[in-house]
C-alpha cells in the first residue's frame, strides 16, 4: 500500500519525484468551442447525487428514467380550447342548477342529511346550505376540469417550470461522505478522518475513487488491511496515491463521474430516430464499454479528436491517477490532445528532447515473439498481398536473423544492424556467422543458413522488410530504438501498472515511419494486454489517427481484448484507410461504433449494414372529408372545425409491420447535423444500446 515513488519506463518503481499535492499550473491546451476548462465537483454533493442503474451509455449521475414509449399528447390548441369549453359547460350547468331551471332535486341530499331543527335556526341553515353548495360546485368543477384535461395543462405548462425539490440529506449510516463501509468494518477513526477531509474539500473525487479502489483490494486480499489502515491514518486524503504523487489533472475539459468511471461525451437528441426512453439523456463512455473497443469514423473537422478522443484520454488519465487504469495515447506531434503534465511519460518519436524512446521489440526476450510483433509493424498492412496472405513468412525471416544475433550479442539488433542483415550485407552476415562459429551455436547457424538460402529466391520477403525498416533508419531516429541499454526505453509491458503515456508521432516529416510505429505500438499493446498476469487494471490504447494501422492480426487480437480487461479506440477519417478485406471484420470486431457528421455514403453503407434493420409499425391514414346537407349536421361540423382547426373527415387507418434500416447510408451521409454523431454501444457483458443520434456539443 506504499504510495511513494514513481514508475520508470518499464513500470518498475524508482526514486520518488516530489510533486505538489494539488494540480500544478500549466499552459492551457488549444481553446476549442464547447470544451472550456471545467471545475471539479463539490465532493459531498457529488457523492450524494443518485446514480440509478440504466442502459449502457447512459450518464447515470442524476439520471431520471423516462417512459419506454412516448405518450400521445393532445395538440396545444385542442387542449386549451377543450379546457375552455369544458369549464364554460360546467359554469352553464351550475347556473342552471342555481337558478332552478333544472328543478330542485339536487338539494334533496341536503334536506335528507340535515336535522329538521337546523331549518328553524337561520344562521345554522345558511352555513349548512353554503357548505353543501360549495361541495356540489367543487364536484362539478373537478368533473369538467378532468373532461377538459386541465391536469394535463398543469403538468405540461406549469409544473414543468417548477424548481426540483432537493432531497433531504441521507442518514449518517447511509451517507457516502461518511464512509459507511469503513465504519461497518470497525475502522471508525479512519472513516471519521476521511469524512472530515471530504466535507472540508481536502479530499477530491480522484482521491475518493483511489481510496475506494484500495478498499476493494482489501476485500480481495484481507492481508492488506493493516497496511491500508496505517496508510490512511498517516496520509489522510493523500493515502494510496498514484506513484507519481499527483492527485488530479492540471486541466479538465469534460465532465467526469469517477464513482462510475464515466465521462460524458454528449446528449441523445430529442429525435424520432432515437428511442423515446433515451431522448435528452446524457451519453457517457466507461471501461465496461471501451473494453469492447471503439471505432470512430468521420472526416477532418468533424470532432473526433476534440469531442471524443480528448474526453476519453482525460478520463483514462483520471482513472490511472485513481489506480484503476493504464492509458496509452498515440497522436501526431503538436495535436494538443492534452497538456504534457497530464501524463507520466511523453515520448516524442524522433524528437531530441524526448526523455524516453520505444522498445522496438516490446520488452520480450523471446526471438520468435519479437519477430512476430515486428513483422506485424513492418508489413502488416501488406499482409493480404504477401505469399500466404499473412505476415508469417516475414516473422520467420526476422526470427532467423534476430535469434542468432541475440545469441552472440546478448540483445536484439538495433535498426541499422537489422537493416544490414535483412539486406544481406556481406560484412554484417559474415561477422554474424563468424561469431556463431566461434560460439559453436550449431542450431543458430542452421537458422542463418536457411535465411541465406531464402535470400537467393526472387520472391524473398527480406527485400521488402529491408525497405520497410529503412524508414526507421533515418538520422531523426538515430537515438531511438536502441537495444544496447544506453537509452531509457519504454515497453508496452508496463501497462500492468497505472501509467499515463502519450506517444507523439512525426507524421509531417516521416509519415510512413509514423504508421510503422503506430502498428508497432498496437501490436505490442495487444501482446502485452493478452499476456498480463494481473488484469485488474483496465488498459486502453487510444489511436488518434489509425490510418493504415489496422491489420488482420490486430483485428483478431481486438476481439480477444474483452476478456483481458483492455480495449482500443480507433479514430479514422474514412474506412478507405483500412484494407478492403478488413473493413467488415473491423466493424464486427469492435463493440462500439461511432459515425460522425459528414460521413461518405460508402462509409455510411458499411455502418448501415452492421447496424442492420428493425421492425417498425407504420400507419397509413386516408382522410375523406364529410359533406352534409342537413342544417344541424353542418352546424356541428362548423363547431368541430372551430375547435380542432380541421374539417370533419372520415379516416381509414391501415397498420402494418415493415422492416426498415435503423440508419441508412443516405441518412448517415446527409441527415447527421454538424457536431453530432450516431453511436452504438456494447458492454463486455453483451448488453446492447441501439444506434443513437448524439449531440456532442452538450
Amino acid at each position: 500500500m506504499d504510495s511513494e515513488g514513481t514508475f520508470d519506463a518499464r513500470g518498475t518503481r524508482s526514486n520518488p519525484v516530489p510533486r505538489p499535492a494539488g494540480p500544478p499550473a500549466v499552459p492551457g491546451i488549444p481553446a476549442v468551442p464547447g470544451h472550456a476548462p471545467t471545475t471539479r465537483p463539490a465532493v459531498v454533493d457529488w457523492l450524494r447525487t443518485p446514480r440509478p442503474a440504466a442502459e449502457p451509455g447512459v450518464w447515470r449521475l442524476g439520471h431520471r428514467a423516462r417512459p419506454e414509449e412516448e405518450p400521445e399528447l393532445v395538440p396545444a390548441r385542442r387542449l386549451f380550447t377543450g379546457a375552455v369549453i369544458a369549464l364554460l359547460s360546467g359554469w352553464l350547468l351550475w347556473s342552471l342548477l342555481w337558478n332552478g331551471y333544472l328543478g330542485r332535486y339536487w338539494i334533496w341530499p341536503l334536506l335528507v342529511l340535515t336535522p329538521d331543527s337546523w331549518r328553524s335556526d337561520p344562521p345554522t341553515w345558511a352555513t349548512a346550505s353554503y357548505v353543501y353548495y360549495a361541495v356540489v360546485g367543487g364536484a362539478i368543477l373537478v368533473f369538467f376540469a378532468r373532461i377538459g384535461h386541465v391536469p394535463e395543462i398543469w403538468q405540461r405548462y406549469v409544473r414543468r417550470g417548477d424548481k426540483p425539490v432537493t432531497a433531504p440529506p441521507p442518514r449518517p449510516d447511509a451517507d457516502p461522505a461518511d464512509w459507511p463501509d469503513l465504519r461497518s468494518a470497525g475502522l471508525v477513526d479512519v472513516a471519521q478522518s476521511l469524512a472530515e477531509a471530504t466535507r472540508s474539500g481536502a479530499l477530491g473525487d480522484v482521491d475518493y475513487a483511489r481510496i475506494r479502489r484500495a478498499w476493494q483490494g482489501v476485500h480481495a486480499r484481507p492481508d492488506r488491511l493493516v497496511a491500508f489502515t496505517d496508510t490512511v491514518r498517516k496520509h489522510g486524503a493523500a493515502a494510496c496515491a498514484h506513484p507519481s504523487g499527483v492527485r488530479d489533472l492540471p486541466l479538465r475539459t469534460a465532465t467526469h463521474d469517477l464513482a462510475t468511471a464515466q465521462v460524458k461525451i454528449g446528449t441523445a437528441v430529442d429525435d424520432e430516430r432515437n428511442p423515446y426512453a433515451r431522448r435528452t439523456t446524457g451519453v457517457a463512455l466507461e471501461p465496461a464499454l471501451l473494453g469492447t473497443s471503439l471505432l470512430a469514423v468521420g472526416p477532418s473537422g468533424s470532432g473526433k479528436s476534440v469531442r471524443l478522443v480528448r474526453p476519453v484520454v482525460e478520463s483514462l488519465c483520471l482513472l490511472a491517477l485513481a489506480n484503476r487504469a493504464a492509458a496509452v495515447a498515440v497522436t501526431a506531434y503538436g495535436t494538443g490532445l492534452a497538456p504534457d503534465d497530464a501524463f507520466d511519460l511523453v515520448i516524442g518519436v524522433g524528437r531530441p528532447d524526448s526523455t524516453h524512446d520505444l522498445d522496438l521489440y516490446g520488452g520480450t526476450e523471446d526471438p520468435d515473439e519479437a519477430a512476430r510483433v515486428l513483422a506485424e509493424a513492418l508489413v502488416g498492412d501488406l499482409a493480404a498481398t504477401l505469399p500466404g496472405g499473412d505476415s508469417r513468412r516475414a516473422a520467420t525471416a526476422l526470427a532467423q536473423l534476430i535469434g542468432p544475433y541475440q545469441c552472440v550479442h546478448g540483445h536484439f539488433p538495433a535498426v541499422p544492424e537489422l537493416r544490414d542483415l535483412l539486406g544481406g550485407a556481406p560484412a554484417a552476415m559474415g561477422a554474424l556467422r563468424t561469431a556463431l562459429e566461434a560460439a559453436q551455436e550449431a542450431a543458430q547457424l542452421r537458422e542463418l543458413d536457411a535465411r541465406e538460402r531464402q535470400s537467393a529466391r526472387a520472391d524473398d520477403i527480406g527485400v521488402l522488410l529491408a525497405e520497410r525498416i529503412a524508414f526507421l533508419d533515418r538520422p531523426a531516429f538515430a537515438r531511438f530504438f536502441r537495444t544496447d541499454g544506453a537509452g531509457r526505453q519504454f515497453s508496452l509491458r508496463a501497462i500492468e501498472h497505472p501509467l499515463r503515456v502519450r506517444i507523439d508521432l512525426p507524421e509531417r516529416g516521416h509519415a510512413e515511419a509514423s504508421r510503422i510505429v503506430a502498428r508497432l505500438v498496437l501490436a505490442q499493446f495487444n501482446e502485452a494486454a493478452l499476456t498480463r498476469s494481473d488484469r485488474s487494471l483496465f488498459a486502453c490504447l487510444v489511436l488518434d489517427d489509425a490510418t493504415h494501422t489496422v491489420t488482420a492480426d490486430s483485428v483478431r487480437a481486438v476481439q480477444r481484448l474483452r476478456s483481458a480487461n483492455a480495449g482500443v479506440v480507433f479514430a479514422l477519417r474514412t474506412l478507405e484507410d483500412v484494407p478492403e478485406p478488413l473493413r467488415g471484420p473491423l466493424l464486427g470486431a469492435v463493440g462500439c461504433r461511432m459515425a460522425f457528421a459528414g460521413l461518405a455514403p460508402w462509409d455510411g453503407g458499411r455502418f448501415a449494414e452492421v447496424w442492420g434493420t428493425e421492425w417498425v409499425q407504420t400507419r397509413d391514414v386516408t382522410n375523406r372529408q364529410i359533406i352534409s346537407d342537413e342544417p344541424l349536421t353542418k352546424a356541428l361540423h362548423m363547431m368541430r372545425r372551430l375547435v380542432t382547426g380541421k374539417a370533419a373527415t372520415a379516416e381509414a387507418v391501415t397498420v402494418r409491420e415493415v422492416e426498415r434500416a435503423r440508419w441508412s447510408a443516405s441518412d448517415l451521409a446527409h441527415a447527421v447535423p454538424a457536431g453530432h454523431a450516431v453511436l452504438s454501444l456494447t458492454t463486455v457483458r453483451g448488453e446492447h444500446a441501439p444506434p443513437l443520434l448524439v449531440d456532442l456539443r452538450t
